[in-house]
């Protein structure tokens, strides 16, 4: 049962779907409960295995559909007596972790030219739920992207409109023009969901006209002051290699809510006061 628990919640991040997996660490006394037994429980309710059944699972259920929404792994305990939470008879204790598995950052490359192809390997490389698309064939495939979870072949603001994104999506639009950069932009927009992080290649002067049409097209400024672009962090030469890693790193401190100052400026180490 334990290797069909674990292949199931696997299974079920790669889609997307939380879990946690209660495993009971010690009992004493009497208890519906064994030590070992493991239960997982998914966010879609579904329960695979068991830690002894009646009041107790239910509560272990309880607590773990907890630990998901806040998604904190934790330890938990319960006196199996009457003056217990439970209020059980078997007068026993039960103790055990639930592990929280969550699912997997999307990368939504939009593009797979050369900085695309460089944002594939480092998002493989950070392990994000890559999703490459591209509207040409020579760009679309597993030969170009080996590792890629996903690749979606068709015109990409058609193909992105009926992808599903949440706010555990991160989005970098890169495709080999202005206008397809553009009309990807407007497809992301369009579909009112509040994603992670959208960023947008371009130079100063493309991303002002990109803006300004866009105003003009009833979209509002609110929406536009989400995206990120000019693109990334200030730390690169024209190098794709480069621009991805300032890109990455722009993502890596959005995601962890961080400056992308130097760390010595923000420990601010005073050298002219060493001994």
């Amino acid at each position: 049962m334990e290797g069909k628990i674990l292949k199931a919640v696997s299974s079920a991040v790669e889609k997307g779907i939380e879990t946690a997996v209660v495993t009971v660490l010690e009992v004493k006394g009497s208890s519906p409960g064994k030590e070992g037994s493991m239960m997982a429980v998914f966010s879609d309710g579904f329960i695979l295995g068991t830690v002894g059944g009646g009041a107790l699972e239910y509560e272990f259920i309880h607590e773990a559909l907890k630990a998901i929404k806040e998604n904190k792994s934790c330890e938990k305990s319960f006196e199996l007596t009457e003056k217990g939470s439970l209020h059980m008879k078997c007068g026993g204790f039960v103790r055990a972790y639930i592990k929280v598995f969550s699912k997997r950052e999307k990368l939504l490359i939009m593009g797979g030219g050369h900085l695309g192809a460089e944002l594939y390997t480092l998002g493989k490389f950070l392990n994000k739920y890559v999703v490459v698309f591209d509207d040409r064939e020579e760009f679309a495939n597993r030969e170009r992207f080996p590792e890629a979870d996903e690749i979606i072949f068709g015109k990409m603001e058609e193909t992105v409109k009926n992808y599903s994104v949440d706010e555990n999506s991160y989005i970098i639009i890169v495709t080999r023009g202005h206008e397809n950069d553009k009309e990807c932009l407007k497809a992301i927009l369009d579909k009112k969901v509040s994603p992670k992080y959208i960023g947008m290649v371009g130079s100063r002067g493309k991303v002002l006209s990109t803006y300004k049409e866009l105003l003009d097209e009833g979209y509002s400024k609110d929406e536009l002051k989400k995206i990120y672009s000019p693109i990334g962090l200030d730390i690169s030469s024209s190098e794709p290699k480069e621009i991805a890693l300032g890109i990455m790193a722009e993502i890596t401190a959005v995601k962890n809510q961080k400056t992308g100052e130097h760390m010595r400026d923000i420990r601010k180490i005073d050298i002219d006061n060493l001994n």
